[in-house]
């Protein structure tokens, strides 16, 4: 079974970016940017919601576009409008079945990309595998959470820890 892997960065008080998206006071250079970039090379499918997608667009990503040209692209929209000859593949119902019968198909590691509601109604259906957390050193009070709406408790098995010479701690857990 293919394993689902929430890689994202995050303040110290669980917003992976501030309001209006902003996130401008995160890191943006230093070795926990090349260590992400490595491990994106493991990845060969990315799952996203709409807002993550088009928040690509204020960088230049095109409409249709992937964003990460290696990995397969599954964005999780009922409203989103693309060319029909884009490059990204629009799942419009049954979110979390799609995913589930996603994780036992043939294939590598499935990078979540975001954001926080798509990340929180997959972390509600038991669908995240791992949590890899680039821990900024910052308090953002207000924002995009790393889980939105998310209600229950859910236990972590803790795998590793790291401190980054940009400040950045890297934390690994597994979901239980």
């Amino acid at each position: 079974m293919r394993k689902i892997y929430y890689d994202v960065a995050t303040s110290l008080d669980g917003y992976i970016a501030g309001p209006d998206d902003d996130i401008s006071a995160f890191p943006m250079e230093g070795d926990h940017v090349e260590a992400y970039g490595q491990r994106l090379a493991g990845y060969d499918t990315v799952i996203m919601g709409r807002k993550t997608y088009e928040f690509g667009f204020r960088f230049g990503l095109k409409p249709g576009q992937r964003a990460y040209p290696h990995m397969r692209h599954l964005i999780f929209s009922r409203t989103l409008q693309l060319p029909q000859d884009c490059d990204v593949e629009i799942i419009r119902e049954d979110w979390p079945q799609v995913v589930r019968d996603l994780k036992n198909t043939q294939g590598g590691s499935i990078y979540l990309c975001g954001g926080g509601q798509f990340a929180g109604l997959l972390l509600a259906n038991g669908l995240i595998d791992c949590l890899r957390l680039k821990m900024a050193p910052v308090i953002l009070s207000a924002g995009v959470a790393l889980f939105a709406g998310a209600a229950d408790a859910i236990r972590l098995q803790p795998k590793s820890v790291a401190l980054c010479k940009s400040g950045v701690t890297y934390l690994e857990f597994d979901l239980e």
